[in-house]
């Protein structure tokens, strides 16, 4: 049996933050350095190699894993912990997981109130400031299986999502990605045909635009697509938007932003321990998004299954 290890194990990912990232890092290897802390680094290479490092890590007995980076990173480490224990029947309570903010969206600390500041966030880590998050697992079509940090999203987002990512792969950075990509997305805006089971009972069946599925309530730099979810309450918050005319789906956006959404009578909005969402034709059989990456299509299936990791909070 491995011998767990105490030290703490970052998983950096060097072209975050539209390349920052070392500038911000160094420092706090240095301040970690002088407070005692005692920690290991892997740096990661391609998409998607901070999953294997993160398994590799929980085989080699790391349970303090820190993401270097933003959003698609800690979802990337999360991912790699939880299968890690799918297989060997590890408890996920036996992991602390983190962020060291240098990607460019970092929504998923907002919910836990975890500073921006990389020296801050040092400082967390040495007084072991830790709280519990809901594992959420999710099953998309052809039996693909992973896990949700944060918020995913059907229709709209995941086609923002995509582009963005695409935009990122071709080198493109700054802010200028996500308003190239919102605005191609509003142009060729479709909808979907889906049926939406929550606990069992049919909760929405039709047209949509778009449905946020949220563990956290922060994504898109700030957004509140679901500003009433929390991270503990093994619950799930979902917000449908329906097809409707564009004038009234365009007087909804500033409610995204102020955490009012889900107020309005033109949405449907929920909260469930599981969640099936089933297309209702081949067109619809459309892309996911997962804290910001495409991790499969339609049909999916989310449990909330009563289990928790834990995570650094501010």
């Amino acid at each position: 049996m491995t011998e767990t290890k105490t030290e703490w194990y970052f998983i950096v990912n060097p072209r975050a933050g539209s390349g920052k990232t070392m500038s911000e890092w160094v420092p706090a290897e240095h301040k970690m350095e002088k407070l005692g802390i005692r920690y290991v680094t892997a740096y990661t290479d391609y998409k998607r190699h901070a999953m294997g490092l993160a398994y590799d890590a929980a085989v080699e007995g790391y349970r303090h894993i820190v993401a270097v980076g933003g959003d698609g990173s800690i979802h990337e480490v999360m991912n790699g912990v939880a299968k890690f224990c799918d297989w060997t029947g590890t408890p996920t309570e036996d992991f602390y997981l983190g962020v060291m903010p240098i990607g460019s969206g970092n929504d998923w600390i907002k919910s836990l109130g975890v500073p921006h500041d990389v020296s801050d966030v040092v400082d967390l880590i040495k007084k072991e400031s830790f709280t519990r998050m809901d594992v959420v697992q999710v099953n998309c079509a052809d039996n693909k299986m992973s896990y949700m940090t944060n918020i995913g999203g059907i229709g709209f987002d995941p086609h923002v999502c995509k582009r963005v990512n695409m935009q990122k792969e071709a080198g493109m950075r700054g802010k200028r990605i996500y308003l190239n990509a919102l605005y191609h997305t509003m142009r060729t805006l479709n909808t979907l045909n889906v049926k939406v089971i929550a606990d069992g009972k049919t909760a929405y069946e039709g047209l949509i635009y778009s449905m946020a599925l949220g563990n956290g309530k922060y994504s898109g730099s700030g957004m509140r697509q679901v500003p009433g979810a929390m991270f503990d309450d093994n619950l799930l918050d979902y917000t449908i938007i329906p097809k409707m005319p564009l004038g009234r789906m365009l007087k909804l956006l500033p409610h995204l932003f102020d955490g009012k959404i889900t107020d309005s009578s033109s949405l449907i909005c929920g909260r469930c321990t599981s969640l099936q969402v089933v297309p209702l034709d081949a067109d619809s059989a459309d892309i996911i998004e997962l804290d910001g990456e495409i991790e499969g299509n339609l049909p999916i299936s989310i449990e909330m299954a009563n289990r928790q990791i834990n995570v650094i909070k501010g």
